[in-house]
């Protein structure tokens, strides 16, 4: 088989459907991931296990997940729409949630999109219509970079396309893995190799690295609010202890509930007595 019937073979890897995850408004975190060629639209298998990893990493964090919109399919010309797409909504995302932190993602076609997005310069051999570099202030937004099956020099010049190569303010926080003997990104002509990043464990080293990244990005989580409590009562102080008798007192003369009475006094006992007159 020749190069250039390979390099079309390239584009069309097995697939399996995966929806795209809910977005929701301004998230502590936003994966903007390119799915590969032929891919159903979203993320794509290895898109959907990368997402999947993450969310498993981050925590209680909040996640949205933003499929780029373009053809990925095998004229690779049309890989421009992902990119025009891509470098949109970052840009969009930067503007109106400046507190989330944006990760970059791509598999195969995918991932040179996403590594274009990334570019600090048109490249040589672009074609017409190429959006212009983002403002470089836009990668303090993007806490990391993902990128799988990123297509060579060899494999870009097979099909007569320009090298991918990631921006230099994104360089120091991208991790691009490759399968070994992966003919996308290698030298290797394994044609199965291509899919294979899940399964080699690529996936759960990208989402480690990223979630590491995104981590230490975002401010510490405040801790949840107390519930009021009641102030318990100080405990009644002690009665102060009786002053000790005095031995030479006098005694208290004994106690006659009738008092004495005069010489001859009737009396009529009930519940209470009562004097009734004189004898």
């Amino acid at each position: 088989m020749g190069i250039g019937t390979a390099a079309t073979a390239a584009w069309a890897p097995l697939v399996a459907i995966a929806a795209p995850a809910s977005a929701q408004p301004c998230p502590d975190v936003e994966v903007v991931f390119a799915r590969g060629t032929t891919e159903d639209p979203g993320v794509g298998p290895t898109g959907q296990a990368f997402v999947d990893a993450l969310r498993a990493r981050i925590g209680a964090r909040s996640m949205a997940v933003y499929p780029v919109d373009y053809p990925a399919t095998i004229d690779f010309p049309t890989a421009l729409d992902g990119v025009r797409d891509a470098s949109a909504h970052v840009e969009a995302t930067a503007a109106n949630c400046p507190n989330t932190k944006m990760v970059l993602g791509g598999f195969s076609q995918g991932a040179a999109v996403m590594g274009f997005v990334t570019s600090n310069v048109i490249p040589d051999g672009a074609p017409d219509g190429v959006p212009n570099p983002m403002q470089a202030d836009i990668a303090n937004h993007v806490a990391a970079v993902a990128l799988f099956g990123k297509p060579n020099a060899r494999f870009m010049g097979a099909i007569k396309q320009p090298q991918v190569n990631v921006g230099p303010a994104y360089a120091s926080k991208t991790i691009d893995l490759c399968v070994p003997d992966d003919f996308v990104c290698s030298s290797g002509r394994d044609f199965n190799a291509h899919t294979q990043y899940a399964e080699s464990g690529m996936v759960d080293e990208a989402a480690t690295y990223t979630a590491n990244r995104v981590l230490a990005a975002l401010p510490p989580v405040a801790p949840p609010p107390q519930s009021p409590t009641v102030q318990a009562a100080a405990p009644l102080a002690p009665a102060p202890p009786a002053p000790p008798a005095d031995p030479d007192a006098p005694s208290p003369p004994p106690f006659n509930a009738l008092r004495p009475l005069p010489p001859g006094t009737l009396m009529r006992c009930d519940t209470v007595c009562h004097i009734i007159g004189p004898t």
